[in-house]
This record gives structure tokens, C-alpha cells and sequence, in this order.
């Protein structure tokens, strides 16, 4: 079905009726503390979807255009255009008092944030909608959620893609078909307060040239400094902190704002300070010295070992296995091994690998005082059965997508699993993709199961999963090929790693009402550690400091990581995203946490896992994008923690109050 909902009028629905300031804009690049706009257009909608204002214009940007092949703005077209400034008065009148629209919006705002800032005029947007992050919701059963591609899907004309114009004609389009769909299916539009929550200290700064060298650990007292430690300083100096840093860079060290459990040395001239990089020194047994003698030292710094770009030879299939925490960690079940083709499609699971297998290496473990415990049930194994004997499983679910309602959260999450092991998708949330509802103890009571019959979606008590005859599939509906399931411990490799070319993980959850949830991302070495404290990126730094990893607040249920793994430095080895609760509940009272993995923000997804945490964890590791060989690979982790963001970071090597 595509157009079900043509014929709803959401203007006397108050939760879709809003005043609208749709925008686009073309850019000389995608970062937008240092490129420019290029060209922008504002068109204005009410709260009927007719349109009610209009405006474009070129804009001269004063540097280089960037990708012509892209937008086709050369600087020659550009010459003699109004500069942003001459135009931002107009363009605030458009916004004032409506909701910036955009697809993937998190960029236009960014962009026109920036230049709005370097005109010294405020920008009057108070909440935006993207309508990119809406159809993750509405879930339409198209390939992608391109704005071409939804454009066809709901029949809205495209004449001249990537020209700001039309691109924002067509946003009309796209918008007032998703709004309809969204009112159709009872969901609440994902908004999203402006400007994000920001801390000044965290603004991202110009790019530090990581490290070369690997961390040869510490220094042996009255030994000499190598290459690649990692040097940490408190408390007063001599010579100016800038000078004292830039030369310990310039001799190959790393220079830290924190002391973690990999500090090579501490360079204090107060070693009774008491600040926070002294105290955590004596309790991590770290070497501390005086400014003099780590001059002296600076005076002959052995050579380090340069961090390696790995070449090994790729397997030629994906390995999927299930995370393997150390002995010393408890765990429900022995971890399950499966194998697959790295194309979507179900995975035939094995309970010994085959061999011979690589090792995939185990999801990462930091130093942290709470105990570390499995965030999701995995099926108990089978006993070992020879390859050669094995039957392949039954897979009766597979291209379903079942949304389990009611039944306490361990009860939801053992369903889930059932779900997975017999070939679908676990839903979270109530979308056009669902196709079938199972119904736990308490199920009658959940605000969707009105809207699902009158949806006419199959709704099956528990028994149904023993074994599940799925409903045949209505002649009006469409359906896609969806993105590959994986378990908990699942991993596939990444198709693309060339500089330019973006990876995502997503992750959606229910709609909260007691707490807030936040994605955060550490870019770590092969000590799992972050070679400097940029490499940690959440909402307070949301990007990398060269814009390698960037955070996307895409609503109040959903956010992404973005990566460029080509443009990565070779020091990092894996980008670990993880979601942490800003506040007292935690994820048994959240639920389950969809991850998905694709190439950029709005191409279909590769893979996709639902994640239960347990009771009591307040962060959970989602996934990670992890080197092996020349490929990278992605992981869906699901290990939960009882602590807070702050001990998840100092794990990691980053100092951040809580």
C-alpha cells in the first residue's frame, strides 16, 4: 500500500497540524563549521499543507564551491550572488515562529546555524522535524528513504534533483503524504528542540593531528619517554602549557587531558595538588615527574612503533558470531556461532564453527567498577553436532516483522529472541513495516492495539511462536527485502571503506516519558583507547574534531552515528557506540533498543539487531564498527553496564564529569 491515507485530512489534528518552514540547501561541503551554503530555499506550509511562501536564491560563498558534479554550482554561476548576510533577514521572517522541516535536517540546521551566526543574526528556529527520521518511523515499504525515492513512492513530481528549489517543492510533497501516514498509524512526529543541548566547552576545536605511534604502555621510572606514551599535565608550569605541549607532540608523544590506566606519565610540579589527573595517577600507579625532568627526557625520546594500516587478506564470507566475554565474567548462556553470507539473508547457525575460522575479536571490555553482564538473553545452545549432520533451521518468520506487545520486560525480550531465531525482524515500535502483533499478558491494555485492528494487522497469542503459520499477504500490500538480522554478537562485514563514503548506526527505542537517552561514540586504538579526548563524541562535541564521526539527534527516540571509515586515522581501530540514560531509570524499564547499520543516512540498511537489556543497566554498548584486515566490520554488541556514562568513558580513557 502506498497511498492508503491520501484522503486524510490531518489540518483538524492537532498533533499534525503545525505551521511549516520547509528548507534545503546545497553546501561546498558537508562540515558545516567550515564549509558554506551555496544556494537555499525556504518554502512555507500551514497547517492545511497549502503552501503559503516561497524563496530562493543563489548565494556567493567566497571560497571554492567544492563538489560541482554534485550540485552543479560552479563559481562562475555563483559570482555576483548575494552573500548570506544580504538575505538572512528575509530567511529569518520565513522561520519565525514555525517548524524548520528538512530531510536529514540535522544538516540543513547545522548549515544554516553557521552562516547565520557569521551574519550575527539569530536564527528563530525553535523545534525542526526530519522527514528522513519520520519514514524510519512510518517505515514505507520502499528500497530506501531518499527523498527521490519517497518523492516516487508517494507520488510527488521531482524535476531537478539536488537543486534547492525543487528539492524543497518535492519536501512539501513527501511531508504532507508522511504526516498521513504517521496519523494513520497513530505515531508521534519525531521533533526536535533547537538548538541541541551544547556545552562550550566541548565545541569541537581544529583537528589534532593524531599520534602515529602505538602506546608502548608506561614509563619505567628513571627510564626514558618513548614514542606513542601517553603524557598527561597538572598544575602550573615554567614555560607556557602551548610551548611545554607542542614540544612534547613534536618528539612523538601523546598528549592527554586525562590520566587513565594507559598514562605513560604525569608531569606535575606539585605532586600534593590534589587535582583530579594527581589523584587518579596514585590510585592507577602512574609515574609522575617534575617539568625539569621531562625536559630533560624530551631530549632523547626512543623511537616508537608506528600504528599499522592493516593489509591483511580478507575472508572471503562474513563471520557471525555472538560477543565471547572473558572467563571471569558470568554469563546466561554460552555464546551461540554462526556463519553467513555477508548479502542480507537468514544465517545458518552452527553450534561448532567451521573451520577454518578467523577470530573475530571479542567486543571490548572497559576497566570499570561495576561488573559487566550480558544485556540480553540469548537461546540456550544445542549440544555439538558434526557439520557434515547438521539440519538447516527453520526459518518460517523470515521477511516478517513482529512488534511484541505486554508481558513484563525479560518476557518481551525472550519473545523477541524466538522472533529472531525463527528468521524476523523484532519491531519496536508500531510502523507500516509491521506484519505481525504477538500478544503477552497485559497486551489489551497498550494504547497501539486499537490502531492495529484497525489496521488489520494479525494479532497471535504466545503459543503462535511454537509455530507460526503466517498470514498470506494482501493483494494491495507491498513488501521489501529487508535488512539482515542479526543476534546479539552478530557481525557483518561493511561493503565501502573508501574516504568519503559514510557508514551509519541507528538506534530506536520507545517513546519515553521518565528520561532521556543518549548515543555517544569512542574512537579507540588497539588498547581500546581513545588517542585523544575529541575521540570521545556525544551531544556536547556531537562530531570528531575532522569531522570523521559525527553524532545525528534525529528525534527524541532516535540518533545516529555517522563514520567516514576511509578518512579514519590509522590509530583507530574501532568506533564503539553505545546509549547511555540521563537519569535514575534504566534499560529494563526502557526495553528493547533497535540498532541498524547501512551506507549513509538514507540508503537501505544492511543489517539490523534488537537489543534487550537486562534490569538494572544505566549504558549499554549497542555496536561497533571494528577493523579486520583491509575490511571493516560491524558488530552488534548488547553488553549492558550498572553505571553511568562516566565510568563507561573513564573506561575508555575519558575524564568527564557525570
Amino acid at each position: 500500500m502506498t497511498l492508503a491515507a491520501a484522503d486524510l485530512d490531518v489540518s483538524n489534528l492537532p498533533a499534525y497540524a503545525h505551521d511549516w518552514a520547509l528548507v534545503d540547501v546545497e553546501t561546498s561541503g558537508l562540515v558545516a563549521r567550515r564549509d558554506r551554503v551555496l544556494s537555499v530555499a525556504v518554502v512555507t506550509v500551514g497547517p492545511d499543507g497549502a503552501q503559503t511562501g516561497e524563496f530562493s536564491t543563489l548565494l556567493d560563498p567566497g571560497c571554492d564551491p567544492g563538489p560541482v558534479h554534485v550540485h552543479g554550482l560552479t563559481a562562475e554561476r555563483l559570482h555576483g550572488a548575494p552573500a548570506f548576510e544580504e538575505v538572512a533577514q528575509r530567511i529569518s521572517q520565513m522561520l519565525e515562529g514555525r517548524v524548520l522541516v528538512a530531510h536529514n535536517a540535522q544538516f540543513d540546521y547545522d548549515f544554516l546555524a553557521h552562516e547565520f551566526a557569521r551574519a550575527g543574526v539569530s536564527l528563530p528556529v525553535a523545534r525542526r522535524l526530519c522527514t528522513l527520521a519520520l519514514n524510519r518511523r512510518v517505515d514505507p515499504p520502499t528500497q530506501d528513504l531518499r527523498l527521490g525515492t519517497l518523492a516516487a513512492h508517494y507520488g510527488v513530481p521531482q524535476l531537478r534533483a539536488h537543486d534547492a528549489l525543487d528539492d524543497t517543492r518535492v519536501l512539501a510533497g513527501v511531508l504532507r503524504a508522511s504526516l498521513r501516514e504517521a496519523a494513520r498509524l497513530d505515531l508521534r512526529l519525531p521533533f526536535v528542540a533547537c538548538p541541541p543541548r551544547q556545552d562550550a566547552r566541548f565545541t569541537p576545536s581544529p583537528p589534532k593531528t593524531p599520534c602515529a605511534y602505538r602506546n608502548p604502555g608506561r614509563m619505567a621510572m628513571g627510564g626514558p619517554l618513548v614514542q606513542g606514551m601517553k603524557i598527561a599535565v597538572t598544575g602550573p608550569t615554567a614555560m607556557s602549557r602551548p610551548e611545554l605541549v607542542a614540544r612534547a607532540v613534536a618528539a612523538g608523544l601523546n598528549v592527554m587531558g586525562s590520566v587513565s590506566r594507559h598514562t605513560g606519565v604525569l608531569v606535575t610540579n606539585d605532586r600534593s595538588s590534589g587535582s583530579a589527573k594527581a589523584r587518579r595517577a596514585v590510585a592507577e600507579g602512574v609515574p609522575v615527574i617534575d617539568e625539569q625532568e621531562f625536559l630533560r627526557l624530551l631530549e632523547d625520546v626512543r623511537p616508537g612503533t608506528a600504528h599499522e594500516t592493516s593489509t591483511d587478506a580478507a575472508p572471503e564470507t562474513a563471520v557471525l558470531v555472538t560477543a565471547a566475554p572473558p572467563a571471569s565474567v558470568p554469563v546466561a548462556a554460552t555464546p551461540v556461532t554462526e556463519t553467513a553470507s555477508a548479502a542480507p539473508g537468514p544465517a545458518a547457525r552452527r553450534s561448532t564453527p567451521a573451520a577454518p575460522v578467523p577470530a573475530v575479536p571479542a567486543a571490548p571490555v572497559p576497566a570499570v567498577p561495576a561488573a559487566r553482564k550480558p544485556a540480553a538473553t540469548a537461546p540456550a545452545p544445542t549440544e555439538p553436532v558434526p557439520p557434515a549432520r547438521e539440519a538447516a533451521p527453520a526459518r518460517p518468520l523470515r521477511g516478517q516483522r513482529v512488534l511484541v506487545l505486554g508481558g513484563s520486560h525479560p518476557e518481551e525480550a525472550s519473545a523477541r529472541a524466538r522472533v529472531v531465531e525463527l528468521g524476523g525482524a523484532a519491531a519496536i515500535n508500531l510502523s507500516s513495516g509491521v506484519t505481525d502483533v504477538v500478544l503477552l499478558a497485559g497486551a489489551e491494555a497498550d494504547r497501539r492495539m486499537r490502531r492495529i485492528a484497525t489496521l488489520l494487522i494479525p494479532a497471535y497469542e504466545e503459543a503462535w511462536l511454537d509455530a507460526p503459520v503466517v498470514a498470506p499477504v494482501p493483494d494491495w500490500s507491498e513488501r521489501r527485502q529487508g535488512p539482515q538480522v542479526l543476534p546479539r554478537g552478530g557481525v557483518v562485514d561493511l561493503p565501502d571503506r573508501r574516504a568519503g563514503s559514510l557508514w551509519s548506526v541507528s538506534a530506536t527505542w520507545a517513546q519515553q516519558t521518565t528520561c532521556e537517552i543518549d548515543l555517544v561514540a569512542f574512537l579507540v586504538d588497539e588498547d581500546d583507547q581513545v588517542t585523544c579526548d575529541e575521540h570521545f563524541v556525544f551531544y556536547g562535541a556531537p562530531e570528531s574534531p575532522d569531522g570523521a564521526v559525527r553524532l545525528l539527534t534525529d528525534g527524541p527516540t532516535e540518533q545516529t552515528v555517522t563514520a567516514d571509515l576511509g578518512a579514519l586515522p590509522p590509530a583507530v581501530r574501532r568506533v564503539v557506540v553505545a546509549a547511555a540514560i540521563d537519569g535514575t531509570p534504566t534499560f529494563g524499564d526502557v526495553g528493547a533498543v533497535q540498532v541498524t547499520t547501512g551506507p549513509g543516512g538514507s540508503a537501505a540498511p544492511l543489517a539490523q539487531a534488537a537489543l534487550d537489556a537486562a534490569t538494572t543497566e544505566r549504558t549499554l554498548l549497542l555496536a561497533e564498527l571494528y577493523r579486520r584486515g583491509p575490511l571493516w566490520r560491524f558488530r552488534a554488541v548488547g553488553q549492558g553496564y550498572d553505571h553511568g556514562l562516566a565510568a563507561l568513558a573513564r573506561g575508555y580513557g575519558v575524564d568527564v564529569a557525570d
